[in-house]
């Protein structure tokens, strides 16, 4: 297979107060021995994954993208940002060839303009801001500029004197260039692409950052590393690394654009040199990284701001050169077997990563116990989950409450419908985890496949627009215990709680 250069970002999708975050991963840079574009973007579905970044703008992978809905960000390589920074028509005709070609089918939301080009290809930066301007004046050309924005991907090592984050700046050498670019952002309402990576922070500060601290693992309040000047407390690498780049804008007196995290990761497996680079940390990292976007906590200068987040990467590369972590940075292998199974209990559908059928749909902490009730009555009903074994004297019957019976229920349907995107929801009272709730003899459906036969799995659930009629057995719980009855000429309305 021919070499194919992009990188897929799931993401976390909203740059602004009081939209969500999305969480997105990196691709990686060889496919030589990754699955096939239609491959990948079946993982992307199965995964719930909405936003993804290319590296360039491969069109195989744009056509397997096509009618997917999934957000793209494409990408201008390195080895392309001079041509098209010293030509406005070579950016017009990079974007007709790799952007217009494609939407509205693929839905292209973004375009990267290059990558760290600072530290990377520095003898380019002079006309990074003419590249801008000009994919952006192709885009306006196009009536397309409010729908794709355009930006560039920086390292954080452009960011001086990081700590405390409230002195932070950058480096000063390149005002010539950041100074317009920031500007050009601001005035194309675009965001700041900044690649955050914890891992190496901790690797280089030879033991004055704590690896809890490089984590996101909770700290008591006398370890958190405060900020003199603002006071503020930060728990956290990433969230200092952050916050250092606003202020680092605001040096440079630009307050008002949002932050979009383009890579960041933790490897599983180093060499002798990186004895922190483990399959635990690198489960740590990655889980609290994506419970802390999907929360929309935002940082302590910018709380509830969100920070949308890439994290790097999809799949690990085995043939990368470099040291052993180099490769090691996925989160699946190239056949879709997860790397290592996320700990995202409460963290929504995204990234549930466990294809070996070891994932479940459970009640959602602090559910409304009417509304459990409604989605219950309806799986056992129109959704056609076999509710036998929650009858008094079956396996699943104890403890006897809504929630433990509407997990088995919520769980039973989602296994049903194959975890389908959508299937784990009954109006926002269930969520995907990967802790198996089984309990003494109550063995749940997908648990190793050993209670298959409590699932109808020849029945689907009706349509959105269908109808169900004649004689459905139901069960409906009430009071403690679950009675069976049946209903003449019910009419179902599936949407009505998935």
């Amino acid at each position: 297979m021919a070499t194919l250069l992009f990188c897929f970002l799931l993401a976390v999708s909203a740059v602004s107060a009081g939209e969500d975050a999305f969480i997105g991963v990196n691709l990686g840079t060889d496919l030589s021995d990754m699955p096939s574009p239609t491959q990948v973007v079946a993982l992307l579905k199965a995964q719930n994954i909405r936003h993804i970044r290319l590296y360039d703008a491969d069109r195989t992978m744009l056509l397997a993208l096509a009618n997917t809905g999934i957000q793209v960000t494409v990408s201008v390589p390195n080895d392309q940002l001079l041509g098209i920074g010293q030509s406005n028509a070579t950016a017009a005709n990079w974007v007709a060839r790799n952007v217009i070609a494609h939407v509205p089918a693929t839905n292209i939301t973004a375009i990267a303009v290059g990558s760290e080009v600072f530290s990377a290809l520095p003898n380019a930066a002079p006309v990074l801001v003419s590249a801008l301007k000009f994919i952006h004046s192709a885009l306006v050309a196009s009536n397309l500029d409010r729908q794709i924005r355009v930006s560039t991907p920086h390292s954080s090592s452009i960011i001086l004197d990081s700590f405390p984050p409230s002195q932070a700046f950058f480096n000063r050498s390149w005002d010539p260039v950041m100074v317009p670019l920031l500007k050009f952002l601001q005035s194309t309402d675009s965001y700041l692409m900044l690649n955050v990576y914890p891992y190496y922070d901790y690797m280089q500060s030879n033991g004055v950052i704590p690896l809890d601290y490089a984590l996101f693992r909770p700290l008591p309040p006398n370890k958190e590393a405060v900020d003199a000047n603002t006071l503020l407390h930060y728990t956290n690498v990433f969230e200092a690394i952050v916050d250092a780049a606003y202020f680092a804008m605001s040096y440079l007196n630009i307050t008002n654009i949002p932050i979009v995290v383009t890579e960041s990761g933790w490897p599983s497996k180093g060499d002798s040199a990186e004895p922190d680079a483990t399959l635990d940390n690198a489960n740590t990292y990655n889980s609290n990284l994506i419970r802390h976007v999907l929360n929309n906590t935002g940082t302590p200068k910018h709380p509830g701001i969100a920070v949308s987040t890439y994290i790097y990467e999809l799949y690990n590369e085995d043939l990368r050169p470099g040291s052993v972590s180099e490769k090691n940075w996925g989160l699946f292998n190239a056949d879709g077997v997860p790397v290592y199974t996320l700990h995202l209990t409460g963290a929504g559908t995204v990234l549930a990563n466990d294809t070996t059928n070891q994932t479940f749909c459970v009640v959602k902490e602090g559910a409304d116990k009417k509304m459990l009730q409604a989605a219950l009555d309806w799986a056992c009903g129109p959704g056609k989950v076999d509710c036998s074994p929650l009858l008094q004297g079956q396996p699943c019957y104890e403890p006897d409450n809504v929630l433990t019976h509407a997990t088995y229920a919520f769980n039973a349907y989602f296994q049903l419908m194959a975890k389908s995107p959508g299937t784990c929801d009954f109006k926002g009272v269930a969520t995907v985890t990967t802790t198996d709730p089984s309990h003494g003899t109550c063995i749940f459906p997908g648990s190793g496949g050993r209670n298959s036969t409590f699932v109808n799995s020849t029945s689907l659930a009706p349509s959105s627009n269908s109808t169900a009629s004649g004689c459905l057995s139901l069960f409906f719980y009430s009071g403690g215990s679950f009675t069976s009855s049946v209903i003449i000429g019910f009419l179902v309305l599936s949407a009505v709680l998935l």
